[in-house]
């Protein structure tokens, strides 16, 4: 299934200097169009990238709402706080290690808006590994009708 991708400057960075260089891993990847977040960098070699600043939510708001293939976020922690505090966030992927840091940047910071999501996939890998997708579900749903929360 097709897809773009929305990331942060320090991402892009780090995925611009490896997967030019391995196509033959993920190809996907270099076709993608690439949504930078970035108050310093406008262009760059790897294509097609299209960079965005100033009030990332607005921008982001306006390309949600234009025909194309669904946005993923790879990283970028800065930039999912602001899509959470703007409530620009419509799916979770998320992948659960079986280990503690103890310390480390938190996916639900201050700021982020009350929100409910229900899981529509998971699996466990054989290393222990929870993956789970978690789907945005409409505002007027209440954490009852989720099951969230007890009935008394």
């Amino acid at each position: 299934m097709p897809f773009d991708l929305l990331l942060g400057r320090k991402t892009f960075d780090i995925w611009a200097k490896f997967w030019p260089q391995h196509n033959d891993i993920w190809p996907a990847v270099n076709t993608a169009t690439k949504y930078v977040a970035s108050n310093t960098i406008t262009s760059h070699e790897w294509q097609p990238s299209v960079f965005l600043s100033g009030d990332i939510a607005e921008k982001l708001s306006k390309i949600k709402q234009q025909e194309g293939p669904d946005l993923h976020v790879y990283g970028s922690a800065n930039l999912v706080q602001t899509l959470l505090k703007h409530d620009l966030v419509d799916a979770f992927w998320l992948k659960i290690f079986p280990i503690t840091l103890g310390s480390g940047k938190r996916l639900f910071a201050d700021g982020t808006i009350p929100a409910a999501f229900k899981v529509t996939e998971s699996t466990v890998t054989s290393n222990s590994v929870i993956i789970v997708n978690y789907q945005r579900v409409p505002k007027q749903t209440g954490f009852w009708e989720l099951g969230l929360m007890p009935k008394s």
